[in-house]
Order: structure tokens, then sequence, then C-alpha cells
């Protein structure tokens, strides 16, 4: 899955600056704009899934199920690359 990099708007950079300096953060380090900068969206998003049935034929389930566990996974990740591909065009 392809991540992308997030724009601080200058509103946000100013708020940051304006933040209350008196909060204890003693346990949680606090990130800098320019750290935040170069944060990625997505990196650990997981879509919601939904339950459906699938009608497939035999041979390509019984090469998938060949594989090993997750199966499902494997059929959801070739749709989200043909579905990536598609959209990229």
């Amino acid at each position: 899955m392809k991540t992308r990099t997030i724009k601080i708007s200058a509103k946000t950079r100013k708020l940051y600056e304006r933040r209350d300096q008196s909060l204890d953060h003693g346990d949680v380090p606090q990130l800098s704009a320019d750290e935040w900068a170069k944060a990625t969206v997505g990196k650990f998003y997981r879509p919601i899934k939904t339950s459906i049935s699938l009608r497939i034929d035999n041979d390509v389930l019984a090469w998938l199920k060949s594989k090993g566990d997750g199966y499902q996974s494997r059929i959801n990740s070739m749709l989200r690359e043909g579905m990536e591909a598609d959209r990229s065009k």
C-alpha cells in the first residue's frame, strides 16, 4: 500500500508555536513541526472489511489454498493490486 506525506499548513504551524508549554509531556516526547512534516499517512491504515460470498473456480481456489494459510488475504491483495493499477492509469 502506498503511503503519502502530509503538508503542514501555516495555520497549523502557528497553532503549534502557541501550544500550552506548561502541559506535562514527560512520558510522551513532543514532536517538532519539522518532524511532523516527515510523517506519513496510511502506514498503519487497516481498511474496514466486508464479509461477502464469492463464487470462484475450484482449480483457482485449490491453487490459492496450496500456498498455505491466508488464501482470502491473498485474494484481497491480488484484487487490491489490480484496483491500484487501474486507478493509476
